[in-house]
């Protein structure tokens, strides 16, 4: 079944064969409820508690490509949610940091990860608007829910070369990607809309 699936995500403009074999490895039957088990090589997102939802596979293969991860990348992730992109991460031998808003879910995928075997080098529970700045810079940064904006934390904790995949906007995202030229130098590209989750910030 995850062959298929990543079968359909050839069809669906994958190329990154590197992203297809880690989609073909990672078992997402088991970071879904057990509701959802019989659906999970679906190219569909689900719930999993929290008003939060497990992406589209598609979606983390795309993300994935964009992020061009190579073993040993320090990537930062800004919603861990399920745990999915970050187990899609660490089979890309990526080092991964993740952070996750909900309590609820960070205690959950937290454990789950433990009990599982995937090692990212931390998981937070923070807020992914700050980023993490003292582990910065980073090779990559994805973020996995809607931003209304682009959060300068993240920007400023990229390496140069380093790479800025997120969704921007309110009722639907624009998937974009930020590449950091020089100090203060940022290319930007626009790759069509996508639905995700808000991303929540910490008020206090």
């Amino acid at each position: 079944m995850r062959n298929k699936l990543a079968d359909i995500l050839l069809e669906k403009g994958i190329v990154d064969n590197s992203v297809l074999e880690a989609i073909r490895a990672v078992p997402r039957h088991l970071f879904l409820d057990s509701s959802f088990e019989d659906h999970a090589y679906q190219d569909k997102a689900f719930p999993i508690g929290a008003d939060q939802t497990i992406s589209q596979p598609y979606t983390v293969a795309f993300q994935s490509e964009l992020l061009q991860v190579r073993p040993n990348h320090k990537i930062l992730e800004i919603g861990t949610g399920s745990g999915y992109q970050t187990a899609v991460l660490l089979k890309l031998k990526a080092r991964v940091y993740t952070i996750e808003r909900q309590l609820e879910l960070f205690k959950k995928t937290n454990l789950f990860f433990k009990k599982m075997g995937y090692r990212p080098k931390k998981v937070i529970f923070g807020d992914g608007y700050k980023g993490l700045p003292e582990e910065a810079p980073f090779d990559s940064i994805i973020v996995t829910a809607g931003a209304p904006f682009v959060p300068n934390p993240l920007l400023a904790q990229l390496k140069i070369g380093g790479r800025l995949v997120i969704p921007v906007g309110l009722d639907e995202q624009v998937m974009t990607l930020f590449v950091r030229k020089s100090a203060k130098e940022f290319e930007k590209k626009e790759f069509g809309s996508f639905r995700f989750v808000p991303l929540l910030e910490d008020k206090n």
